[in-house]
């Protein structure tokens, strides 16, 4: 059975200019143990579809799905109170605006303690202590040696970068059994980034925590994750293990991001000239009708008006009526 479930999810924005579909016909299966990079550009509706997952939606959402499946349970028919339950335990987030998360009238240390887990065993007397303990130690592990400084910061008088190291920390002290990380990494130094990157392969491979790692770096996805989702525009393009889209892209959106990636050729030619996509992805209110990336695409014609459904090649999964490769599909 799958650890993440969902089948068709849509995500309907209430705007001046009317309800616009900002996700549509999302599907997605997460095994127990995967590592998963969901790729796209700012504006695909990445962080939509995580904060959906963990149940954050805005009052002006209408959210829909066939399916929304968590390790068993219902997350369509939750209540409130299970949702906050299952997010204290079972699933944990890294969100995007780390200082923008934390209350600013409360210290870093007193937000921190608060969600560290008593390890069991504790009598309550010693709860606090033990508290302090663990929330030192995965300070330590995300890379932040001045503990007590920073325990006793406000949010404001930290650096983005302390303030993720932070929320990293909170996020993964639970050892949930999925970890949805946006962006973990931004405004961190190149040494501190592998840091983080390798704590959560260590929580994978040695706690089976299920990582949904969301950024639009193609080569950290590519290096960490085993397999991907490629989104444009809040439509799944395409989907499958790692080594198989960078290898043959299926998609032309796919495709044109594998073109850009940063191999060694590119490196030793800086100068080289890509191919892009004409013009730039629509905004909400002036979405294409069927595949959204149509107007752009060098090949499409007259059928692309209509969305085209999945198409399915063992793991290999693309939404495309005219894709790259076809000769390899069989």
């Amino acid at each position: 059975m799958p650890l993440l479930d969902i089948r068709n999810l849509t995500i309907e924005l209430d705007t001046p200019h009317g309800k616009v579909k900002a996700l549509e016909k999302v599907s997605m299966i997460l095994n127990a143990g995967d590592i998963r990079g969901l790729l796209g550009e700012s504006g695909s509706g990445r962080s939509l579809l995580a904060k959906a997952i963990i149940g954050l939606e805005d009052p002006n959402w209408t959210i829909s799905a066939d399916r929304m499946m968590f390790d068993g349970k219902n997350l369509m028919t939750m209540s409130s109170s299970e949702r906050r339950e299952l997010m204290g335990s079972s699933i944990s987030m890294i969100f995007q605006d780390p200082s923008g998360s934390f209350d600013p009238a409360k210290t870093i240390g007193s937000q921190l303690l608060e969600s560290m887990p008593v390890p069991k065993g504790t009598r309550f007397w010693q709860r606090g202590a033990a508290k302090l303990k663990m929330a030192n130690k995965w300070l330590h592990k995300v890379g932040i040696k001045n503990t007590e400084t920073i325990m006793d910061s406000y949010a404001w008088e930290l650096s983005e970068g302390e303030c993720q190291k932070v929320m990293i920390a909170m996020a993964i002290a639970h050892r949930p059994k999925l970890l949805i990380a946006d962006e973990p990494t931004t405004n961190m130094e190149a040494s501190t980034r592998a840091q983080i990157f390798r704590l959560l392969t260590q929580l994978n491979q040695l706690q089976n925590v299920t990582v949904l790692l969301i950024s639009h770096e193609l080569e950290n996805l590519t290096k960490w994750c085993n397999s991907l989702t490629v989104l444009y525009c809040g439509q799944v393009a395409e989907s499958g293990l790692t080594d198989k889209i960078v290898e043959k892209p299926f998609h032309p959106y796919t495709k044109t991001l594998m073109d850009h990636y940063a191999n060694d050729k590119f490196r030793a030619s800086s100068k080289m000239i890509l191919d892009t996509l004409p013009g730039s992805i629509p905004a909400l209110q002036h979405l294409p009708i069927g595949c959204r990336l149509g107007p752009r695409c060098p090949k499409a014609e007259r059928q692309c008006v209509n969305q085209p459904l999945p198409s399915h090649r063992k793991e290999h999964s693309y939404s495309c009526h005219f894709p790259y490769n076809q000769e390899n599909n069989e």
